[in-house]
């Protein structure tokens, strides 16, 4: 059974370093948004360009689950409606879904992206530790249930389903 592996942290949390590890150990497809975003457009988010991107890598994810084999987002997903969301899409395609939570202390967090701007400023983007410390109180951590695969949440308030809320939040992953 294929299997769609969600990669889950904070910038310099490891989960590149750990999806590229999935990727050869499960002969899985590995698709990111910020390997793409950077040289295509310069910025990490231009004009709400990085939801596209990241709808269209959603459906070529389908696409490869669809042929039976693995397929890895490595995007984050900071919001636990994002992953409710994909959870169910893998479902619906009849493929299992593993997520992958690479949890960082915040000291480590700032060092390893600083040493990654200065190892490949084309590659990356600058990030103080004020930032971080914004994006670290948005994140929603997953719970158990999410990483033991028992999870199975409604969608939320305002969506009949999650189709109607993957539709609104990453339009371009159903087309």
């Amino acid at each position: 059974m294929a299997t769609l592996f969600l990669m889950v942290g904070l910038p310099g949390s490891g989960k590149t370093t750990r999806a590229r590890e999935l990727e050869r150990e499960h002969a899985a497809i590995r698709m990111s948004p910020d390997e793409w975003m950077k040289p295509l457009f310069g910025v990490s988010d231009m004009d709400g360009r990085r939801d596209v991107l990241e709808g269209r890598l959603i459906w070529t994810a389908s696409q490869v689950l669809r042929l039976g084999n693995n397929a890895i987002l490595d995007f984050g997903l900071w919001g636990r409606d994002e992953r409710a969301g994909l959870h169910w899409l893998a479902g619906s395609l009849g493929a299992t879904v593993q997520t992958v939570f690479v949890p960082v202390d915040p000291g480590t967090q700032l060092e390893r992206v600083q040493q990654r701007f200065v190892d490949d400023p084309s590659g990356t983007w600058e990030m103080d530790a004020a930032t971080l410390d914004r994006w670290r109180a948005v994140f929603q951590k997953p719970g158990p249930e999410e990483l033991d695969g028992s999870w199975r949440p409604e969608p939320p308030a305002g969506y009949a389903s999650w189709l109607d809320w993957l539709s609104d939040r990453w339009s371009t992953s159903l087309i």
